[in-house]
């Protein structure tokens, strides 16, 4: 075998004889190489990595000399080169750099080996200014028995991600800092909250007083709208006669639209109230209608004293197809309503808010069960009349075409135009709640109770009687206080021929003894007077005091009167 090369060494090279150890044995060695241009190798360092001997005699082996090179500062004032260089780790026979020297080790039996010499001292190596100093270890370095090369790993660590910083430092900040935040927003939050809610209680408490809803407190709508009613006002009335074509009857009511208060009313007649006929005759409301109700629109006026504009003769077809047209409607029904296969009348609920179809609607307002007062069927009218006047469109020219729509002939001094109009600004009251429904109440002979010429046809339908016109005949009321019906008829005869337009007030809840003839406005003293003197009474019997509001004059006989 050739002592001088590895056949296994891959990095081996030939090596020339350079001389002898004490021992005899052959020391072989590279030819060392003429360094390049701009190249210099670390004298100092090849000293301390070959500068004894490798088998650890102690002996200095023998090396060529090379061109001395300044030795390398201390750690700390060592520069990089460009070209990093590692250290060769022991028991191999190269250098990581570069290949130094290969000496080839013998197994003979080493003598004990005594202290080894001291490294003579490089001189310091002047740093090149293209090298970057080799990294040391504190306290160590190429002459430590302890430095490794591996103990250098230089790994570039990346650095940690923003986001993850900055849920670093969310998690570090401290406990307080984060409840402190939370109260103050907490207190931030309800602070808003009571704001808002101090306007919209302020707003609403605005709303209330200005409409005149506070108790106690009188706002200036309310004000306002007390001194509109005080004075005169301007109503729109229509007479609405509703025929049952499968079972018959009749039910008549009045819609009135205040222009002066914005507010709107349905008033409910009963079928016994009395009215005059054309030849002067009386006759019952329902009876007056289905003979053909030519003027009754006129007895009203006059039993009233309203000014309605129009008569509306709705079928119940004609309801029907109304209550179609806006959708149906809904309504409280205080009855149910069986099923009429015959009549083909569908069954309605009992409850709260039931939706009525057409049909539906139709077999409510008509429905009067077995002994039930005429007042409850009205009142059942008037919800029907309620509802669709809430469903009604609130443009006139849309409810002018629902009107038409309905496909009825109407009378000729109410047009489609003038009754579409009327139920938009009704539908408007009834969808703000300005509006009511009244039945009006009669006695048993047909004519107005107290509280009915008091609570209705004063408040709704007209206030204070102010129908009658200058030049024409004035409205004298006639009320019986004698008990005696003989006695009323010749008053009644005597005030038709003085030229009076009679208005029958029926009989007193009781007798009194002495005739009493009032008038309530300053203007009709003189009519009261002319009176008193038609039915031969002197004139201390006329006092101001409060009338039925359907006649400018009011006649109250007692047992004093005697006809003359």
């Amino acid at each position: 075998m050739n002592d001088r090369q590895d056949p296994y060494d891959p990095y081996a090279q030939e090596q020339q004889l350079i001389g002898y150890d004490p021992y005899g044995r052959p020391v072989y060695g590279q030819v060392p190489a003429q360094p390049a241009p701009g190249q210099q190798y670390d004298q100092g360092y090849e000293q301390q990595q070959y500068g004894y001997d490798p088998q650890g005699y102690g002996q200095q082996a023998y090396y060529p000399q090379q061109p001395q090179q300044p030795a390398a500062p201390e750690y700390g004032q060592q520069e990089y080169t460009g070209q990093q260089e590692y250290p060769q780790a022991p028991g191999y026979g190269y250098d990581t750099q570069q290949t130094r020297q290969w000496i080839p080790q013998q197994t003979a039996p080493e003598p004990p080996a005594p202290a080894p010499a001291p490294a003579p001292a490089a001189e310091p190596e002047q740093p090149h200014p293209d090298r970057v100093p080799e990294p040391r270890r504190p306290g160590g370095g190429p002459s430590d028995p302890d430095y490794r090369t591996e103990q250098f790993a230089f790994i570039d660590q990346p650095d940690e991600d923003s986001e993850d910083v900055i849920d670093w430092l969310k998690f570090t900040e401290s406990r307080t800092e984060r409840r402190e935040e939370a109260r103050r927003r907490g207190r931030n939050r309800v602070v808003a909250l009571i704001v808002v809610l101090a306007v919209f209680v302020v707003a609403g408490a605005g709303y209330l007083w200005y409409a005149g809803k506070l108790p106690f407190l009188d706002g200036p709508g309310q004000k306002k709208g007390a001194a509109a009613a005080a004075g005169p006002q301007k109503r729109d009335m229509i007479v609405v006669h509703l025929h049952n074509t499968k079972k018959g009857g009749t039910s008549t009511a009045l819609l009135v639209d205040n222009v002066t208060t914005k507010k709107g009313a349905t008033v409910l007649l009963p079928n016994t109230l009395g009215v005059a006929k054309d030849d002067g005759s009386a006759a019952a409301l329902g009876k007056a209608v289905e003979e053909g109700g030519l003027g009754v629109r006129d007895s009203l006026d006059s039993v009233l004293g309203t000014h309605i504009g129009g008569t509306w003769r709705l079928d119940t077809p004609f309801l029907e197809n109304l209550v179609e047209l806006v959708g149906g409607i809904e309504t409280d029904t205080d009855v149910a309503v069986p099923a009429d296969d015959a009549a083909k009348i569908p069954a309605v609920g009992q409850g709260p808010k039931q939706h009525l179809s057409g049909a539906m609607a139709v077999a409510y307002a008509t429905y009067r069960g077995q002994g039930e007062p005429e007042a409850k069927q009205l009142d059942r009218l008037g919800k029907v009349l309620y509802g669709v006047l809430r469903k009604v469109p609130g443009d006139a020219k849309s409810a002018t075409v629902t009107v038409e729509s309905m496909g009825q002939i109407l009378d000729p001094s109410l047009n489609a135009q003038t009754l579409g109009t009327l139920l938009a600004k009704l539908g408007e009251h009834a969808k703000e709640g300005a509006y009511r429904t009244d039945v009006l109440a009669v006695k048993p002979d047909g004519t107005l109770t107290d509280d009915a010429n008091k609570n209705v046809v004063k408040e709704v339908l007209g206030g204070s009687f102010n129908a009658a016109q200058a030049g024409t005949a004035p409205r004298v009321g006639l009320k019986d206080a004698t008990g005696d019906e003989k006695t009323q008829v010749a008053a009644k005869a005597a005030l038709l021929n003085g030229g009076y337009t009679f208005v029958d007030g029926g009989k007193a809840d009781k007798t009194q003894p002495a005739t009493q003839i009032t008038y309530q406005d300053d203007a009709q003293r003189t009519k009261a007077v002319d009176v008193a003197k038609t039915l031969g009474l002197p004139e201390t019997v006329v006092k101001k005091g409060e009338n039925a509001v359907n006649a400018d004059v009011v006649v109250t006989l007692g047992k004093d009167y005697k006809p003359s």
